[in-house]
């Protein structure tokens, strides 16, 4: 009888777990079926990667010459630089490069902090949105807006910053 017992135990044991592997396969193959990618839509691993990569380019920054390059990366990294008048007499013909020290995409919002140059870095925090422009490729198409702060250290290490609103508007792509 113990034996019967036993053997019927086992029995049920094996139909459970064959039962709750045939179920699991069967949810494994409805997800994936699910998830497949329309015909010509890349699959969700490569939309992912490719995230916000039309927001790489050229912006206008704080004067008229002055320019921003971001260009997003795998998992939102932003890189790219600030190119800009220096700031001193002998300077306002000089264009001081700040490259990306950090950069950040995550869905629309946008930040990054430029490495420093003659005591001044900048903090960028905001939003890329559509602008005015009509096409791909138009001026403005997209926009960055949010608040830039510039940060200056003199020679006696005192530190000032200044926050402003602003709106750098994309460059026309050729």
């Amino acid at each position: 009888m113990k034996r019967s017992c036993a053997i019927f135990l086992w029995a049920v044991i094996c139909a459970v777990v064959t039962f709750a592997s045939f179920v699991g396969a069967q949810e494994s193959t409805q997800d994936s079926k699910a998830a497949a990618p329309k015909a010509g839509e890349p699959p969700a691993a490569v939309r992912n990667a490719q995230a916000g990569r039309e927001y790489s380019g050229m912006y206008s920054f704080l004067k008229d010459g002055e320019f921003v390059q971001i260009s997003v990366e795998d998992q939102g990294r932003v890189t790219g630089f600030v190119s800009r008048y220096g700031d001193g007499e002998n300077e306002k013909v000089a264009f001081l490069d700040q490259y990306l020290r950090i950069g950040k995409l995550d869905g629309n919002k946008v930040s990054f902090t430029t490495e420093t140059v003659r005591g001044v870095w900048f903090e960028f925090k905001g939003t890329v949105e559509r602008g005015e422009g009509k096409n791909p490729g138009d001026e403005a198409y997209y926009i960055l807006k949010g608040t830039l702060t510039e940060n200056t250290s003199d020679a006696a290490k005192k530190m000032t910053t200044h926050a402003s609103e602003v709106v750098f508007k994309m460059f026309p792509k050729s």
